[in-house]
């Protein structure tokens, strides 16, 4: 079934009106569809009648909206950009240029919050939605309103969304919907289950149930390449650049490659470049081939009930559980360039050396030989659930053709839990481990090769260091919403009040001190801990995978390296007890702030609706006023002396929205239509904690909230319009302007690690040895080295401008069944500091071509998103260095063919998602140094959709 998109005016509203219930003019549009040629007409259809900017996706049935969760179903709409996780499944969408947190996501018309961080390597806290955990097989309609109406929920400088579960009314009568699919991945050659089952009753027209439960369980696999950054090494006072490592000043034991141990050695001349540029030279901090592999499942329940006991009244109950866990292993063979240099430390290797580099006129590194090099292996564990659920009983009531009252209640929780072990393994110091690297562009990535064996467990591995790290979330939101609307048709004035509350707490645990000195003992080499040295062999074993890469679209330098025995080690060094003792401690191993917040909005608006002509043509309007106050306590852990205390702030501002939609019939055919509003997104929930988190393990970069934030405003204004060409074609144009204040971005600054007032003895062993490298390298006492400290901020100002093209054609007179539908969006955004939002794609498109006649449907579907700016500079302590996502395009392919007998019950299906097996790729602000590449590879899913 092809994406069909439409218009909704109101998507806080749970349930379309009964049937005797007059419609507003500003009401959603139900759409039905039976065919993506269907599906579009319906649309057309429901474009045409809208007042407002926005588009609907609508199921003809239960099961049968598109795409494998709801984050890839939105993705088909204009000006929607998908979130993906490093497996290439999406899990958040941003809407016109603005992150996931700037959309207000709804379920049913009521706001939710889900505890997970957004993905395999996310870290979010803040108030995204990560909608991979909703399946699409639960829910018949999605609405995404892009200009707001004074009765839409407050919250979305970008938009709202409001996801709209089954009910049984959505098809009267007793059916059964099976779906069976196996879904195979190329990445590990697998095939993993997926499946739903909804049953559905009703009894005459008064009183129906519906029950559904959705599954899958995957089979997960991405091979990739991670650098933690790009840096450039320290060649003394007065160095420029990020200095992130010291080469080496007197020629290490076994630095072979000519050298001679114990000499002198001019590092500018064994490089071949000049100071200048062996001083800024790049190459990545942490070059490292990495494997994740595991399990992913998910299982979602879904009830509604519904109770009309006449054709006024109507009562509904919706419940929705699901649980989702993650079970992976994630193993990284590093290539230490980060702190690497002489010290006093076990990781000390005395510094690399630079042998016959070449770099390219920004000063990247495309070749060279490093000398006396170290690896290590970081081996983690993640064992990850979340569970969430939600009520949310609702009533519609029109005691007269007049008067319509609508009310509904909601509640709903969800946990999350990530407990992280990490076991971490290094080449011996001076060990003659030799370098050849080459980023010549052969590939997506840097090519890492080296002259020792990485996947021989008796190489002489040593201890590097040991993580136990765990963090638990909890979210909790209850609401109650009532509106009246007064009125026909032609005029209607609609008012309300609402009040939400939403908690969130996320605390982490650690033990990994205790931890490591039971392991290793207290220098990490094994002399006194339960695995010393000589045992180390007996838990590693060589790579589990032959065809690492395989995927790559060349080669990715090394394919194979040591892995631990997860379950050995944790016995051996009774892991478990330490994990259940592990205290309270300020950083997340997901990232972000840990804290805890409360939020009261108490909410009210009028409404006005109505038809006027103008020189014989309609004009609609849609107006009013929001309000809104939010009462808002946060409370963060900080370090005092050494013990952690929690600090409590509080701030209350409220917020007045006014807002206006227009639409003209200029022609029979052409519609015109405009909008201006004010709309907010309430700060960073992570952003406000007070307190620093210090949790980078090579003690560079620390993390301070902001409570004093304020909440960002924006002014929209709209204008557009569509001409219609008959049947389901049209051609839409939509202009738009964003003018936010307050809008926040991250800043780095310097300050001591003294007055950061954290204890030196409360860090980690790593961190520990961190600072004293440093400190030995640089001179500097430990209090006195800089920190790079990220603290967010509210700018002054950011300015949005985009435009938004939509055509829909049939081509009938080509081939009967065919035609396609394209959109396209184009984004500027400019600021006064000169810093933009991340994430935005300044270009992007979405093509659908389609096909349906005698049973057969076929639509293939390519959405393109250009490059955009994923972290905004200084990176590192490069001033002028972003993190940039790549440019990307996805091609899907979806069939579907009706079995012609037992009255069509039976559909076969056949999905293949991302045909053209693109990798998903970040850039440190140049093409030729990634960030990080994953190939996720493609998909295929078959299987069959039964509906009795």
């Amino acid at each position: 079934m092809a994406a069909q998109t439409a218009f909704a005016q109101a998507p806080e509203q749970a349930a379309p009106a009964p049937a005797t219930i007059p419609a507003q003019d500003d009401a959603t549009q139900d759409i039905v569809v039976t065919g993506i040629r269907a599906s579009l007409a319906s649309a057309t259809n429901a474009k045409k009648d809208s007042v407002a900017f926005g588009d609907s996706i609508f199921a003809e049935d239960i099961g049968k909206l598109p795409a494998t969760n709801l984050a890839e179903t939105l993705n088909r709409m204009p000006g929607v950009r998908l979130n993906r996780d490093i497996s290439g499944e999406g899990t958040q969408v941003s809407i016109r240029g603005l992150g996931p947190s700037f959309s207000k996501v709804l379920l049913n018309g009521s706001q939710i919050q889900v505890a997970s961080d957004g993905g395999t390597n996310g870290g979010s806290a803040n108030r995204e939605v990560d909608l991979d955990f909703f399946p699409s097989e639960l829910f018949t309609r999605l609405d995404l309103a892009k200009t707001p109406s004074p009765s839409t929920i407050e919250g979305g400088i970008a938009g709202t969304v409001n996801l709209r579960n089954a009910r049984p009314f959505d098809k009267p009568g007793t059916h059964i919907t099976v779906v069976g699919q196996g879904q195979y991945t190329d990445a590990n050659k697998k095939i993993s289950p997926r499946g739903a089952i909804v049953a559905s009753h009703t009894f005459g027209d008064t009183f129906g149930i519906l029950l559904g439960v959705a599954g899958v369980k995957t089979k997960t696999r991405v091979d990739g390449f991670e650098t933690v950054g790009w840096t450039d090494g320290n060649l003394g006072a007065g160095d420029p650049g990020g200095n992130n490592f010291s080469y080496a000043s007197i020629v290490p034991a076994n630095a072979g490659n000519g050298l001679i141990s114990g000499q002198p050695v001019d590092v500018v001349a064994t490089s071949g470049l000049t100071r200048a540029q062996l001083g800024t030279a790049l190459i990545p901090r942490l070059g490292r081939n990495s494997l994740t592999d595991g399990d992913r499942s998910r299982i979602s329940a879904l009830a509604s009930v519904e109770w009309r006991p006449s054709d006024t009244l109507h009562f509904a109950i919706d419940g929705i559980w699901a649980k989702s866990k993650r079970d992976y292993s994630k193993v990284n063979m590093n290539w230490q360039v980060r702190n690497s240099g002489p010290g006093t430390t076990p990781q000390s290797t005395g510094g690399m050396i630079p042998i016959g580099l070449t770099v390219d006129e920004n000063n990247v590194v495309t070749s060279g030989t490093f000398a006396n090099s170290s690896f290590f292996l970081e081996a983690s564990l993640f064992n990850q659930t979340t569970k969430f659920w939600n009520i949310n009983p609702s009533l519609t009531w029109q005691p007269s053709e007049t008067v319509k009252i609508d009310a509904q209640v909601n509640y709903s929780k969800s946990s999350f839990f990530r407990e992280q072990p990490t076991f971490a393994f290094q080449t011996p110091p001076n060990s003659g481990v030799t370098v050849f690297y080459d980023n010549s562009g052969k590939a997506e990535q840097p090519l890492i090769t080296t002259n020792i064996d990485l996947n021989n467990p008796n190489y002489g591995w040593q201890w590097y260091r040991q993580n136990i790290a765990l963090v638990r979330r909890k979210t909790e939101t209850k609401g109650a919403h009532v509106d009246g609307t007064f009125g026909d048709d032609f005029f209607n004035v609609k008012i309300g009040a609402a009040y939400d509350r939403a908690q969130r707490t996320i605390r982490a645990y650690d033990n990994s001190p205790a931890y490591q000195q039971s392991v290793c003992g207290t220098d990490c080499r094994g002399l006194t801990g339960s695995v010393p040295t000589n045992a180390i062999p007996q838990y590693l074993r060589q790579f589990p995978v032959s065809n690492f890469g395989h995927l790559a679209s060349g080669s990715v330098g090394y394919t194979g390296f040591v892995v631990p025995d997860f379950d050995a080690l944790k016995q051996a060094t009774d892991y478990a007890s330490f994990r259940d003792s592990a205290p309270e401690v300020r950083g997340a191993v997901t990232g972000g702030a840990t804290g805890d917040m409360d939020e009261k909005v108490w909410g009210a608006y009028f409404e006005l609706n109505g038809v006027t002509t103008i020189a014989d043509r309609e004009l609609r309007i849609n107006a009013g006023m929001r309000y809104a106050h939010t009462d808002q306590l946060v409370v963060g852990p900080s370090q005092v002396g050494t013990t952690i205390v929690d600090i409590t702030s509080r701030s209350k501002y409220e917020n007045f929205l006014p807002s206006i939609n227009l639409t003209y019939d200029l022609m029979d055919n052409l519609k015109l239509r405009a909008s201006a509003s004010r709309t907010m997104t309430r700060p960073d929930a992570g952003q406000i904690l007070p307190g620093i988190t210090f949790s980078d393990p090579s003690a560079l970069l620390a993390s301070a909230g902001n409570p004093d934030l304020k909440p960002f405003t924006s002014d929209n204004y709209d204008v557009g319009g569509e001409f219609y060409t008959g049947g389901i074609g049209y051609v839409g144009v939509s202009l738009f302007m964003k003018n936010i204040q307050g809008f926040t971005v991250t800043q780095s600054q310097q300050a001591t690690f003294g007055s950061l007032n954290i204890p030196f003895d409360t860090l980690i062993a790593t961190q520990q040895n961190a600072l004293r490298d440093r400190s030995t390298i640089t001179g500097t006492p430990i209090n006195d080295l800089l920190i790079t400290v990220n603290r967010p901020i509210n700018l002054s100002d950011l300015k949005i401008k985009g435009v938004e093209a939509t055509w829909v054609q049939p081509l009938d007179f080509l081939v009967k069944g065919l035609g396609f539908s394209a959109n396209g969006t184009y984004l500027k955004q400019s600021s006064s500091s000169g810093l933009v939002a991340t994430g935005v794609s300044p270009y992007s498109y979405n093509l659908q071509g389609f096909y349906e006649d005698h049973g057969l449907s076929i639509s293939v579907n390519y959405v393109w998103n250009d490059k955009s700016i994923a972290v905004n500079k200084p990176q590192n302590g490069i001033d002028d260095a972003s993190l940039r996502s790549d440019a990307r395009g996805q091609l899907d392919t979806s069939i579907g063919y009706q079995l012609p007998f037992m009255n069509k019950a039976f559909r076969l299906t056949l999905d293949m998602l991302n045909l053209t097996n693109e990798p998903i790729r970040t850039t440190f602000e140049y093409d030729n140094a990634a960030y990080s590449v994953y190939y996720p590879g493609r998909t295929i899913l078959a299987g069959v959709r039964a509906n009795f």
